[in-house]
């Protein structure tokens, strides 16, 4: 597709939607922001719910992609998903399909995987196709999303790259995120990758750089174009020093999702 100009970016005021607010005008973008808080410093930013649809319809008419982060990032309630995760972003959708939109950048989630066991010494990285086992409602509203994106492809010609996100951060603070860690140049690089590639259908790809110790499949991700710069390795020494290494016995350790899988940490809101 041609190279978009105009982004919508949702979820704007979150920790990556500020990071790549930082990023990604560096690729040509002119942002257009939305967030149901009101993004600091940005006074032209859209405020508002995914639940209103009108708002939402107003703000894709005229761009020519979206990044979709908006929504709950950690475990809620059902119904608390439901409404931001799962209706929300159908709202999103049906407003991009009202508008003419053809290309949607999914904020997916390991977490849609995360009952995945992780790999073990000389196990092959996780692939892309891997049978979805998500660990929390949050995981289990990225499937959906991730289906959702697939039916507005094979029924409107919506294009989606859904992008399983690691854990985007300045630096890895724990010894699970030096496996899925993407750092936040590496986002950029993986979104744009994800906005001008070709004929990308619904592709699914796994969000991270190119981490010594990865765990998944970044084949997909390369194939749009990807090339991941940054590696947590450097990381490592001080983080297993001071947290010691991956231990076999502890269900933190033993799937994809991490403490996910166990104690998820909880939504303020």
């Amino acid at each position: 597709m041609p190279a978009p100009r105009t982004v919508l970016l949702t979820g704007a005021a979150g920790g990556l939607g500020t990071l790549m607010r930082g990023l990604l005008p560096e690729y040509g973008y002119e942002l257009r922001l939305l967030d149901v808080l009101p993004v600091e410093g940005e006074p032209d930013a859209i405020t508002a719910d995914l639940a209103d649809r009108a708002a939402l319809r107003e703000a894709v008419r005229g761009v020519d992609a979206i990044i979709h982060l908006a929504g709950i990032s950690l475990e809620a309630s059902f119904d608390k998903i439901l409404k931001a995760n799962i209706e929300g972003t159908y709202n999103l959708y049906e407003a991009a399909r009202e508008e003419g939109v053809r290309r949607v950048v999914f904020a997916s989630s390991n977490h849609a995987v995360g009952f995945t066991p992780r790999p073990r010494g000389d196990d092959p990285l996780i692939p892309v196709d891997t049978p979805r086992r998500p660990d929390t409602f949050y995981g289990l509203s990225k499937s959906f999303g991730e289906d959702l994106a697939q039916f507005y492809w094979d029924k409107h010609g919506l294009e989606t790259v859904s992008v399983r996100i690691g854990s985007c951060f300045a630096e890895p603070t724990s010894v699970r995120m030096l496996s899925v860690w993407m750092s936040p140049e590496d986002g950029a690089r993986l979104f744009h990758a994800a906005l001008t590639a070709k004929d990308v259908g619904h592709t699914v790809v796994y969000g991270s750089s190119a981490n010594t110790r990865l765990w998944w499949d970044l084949s997909t991700a390369r194939a749009l174009g990807y090339e991941p710069r940054d590696d947590s390795e450097p990381y490592a020494e001080k983080i297993v020093a001071e947290q010691g290494d991956l231990d076999p016995g502890n269900p933190d350790h033993a799937h994809l999702g991490g403490h996910f899988t166990t104690h998820p940490p909880i939504w303020p809101y």
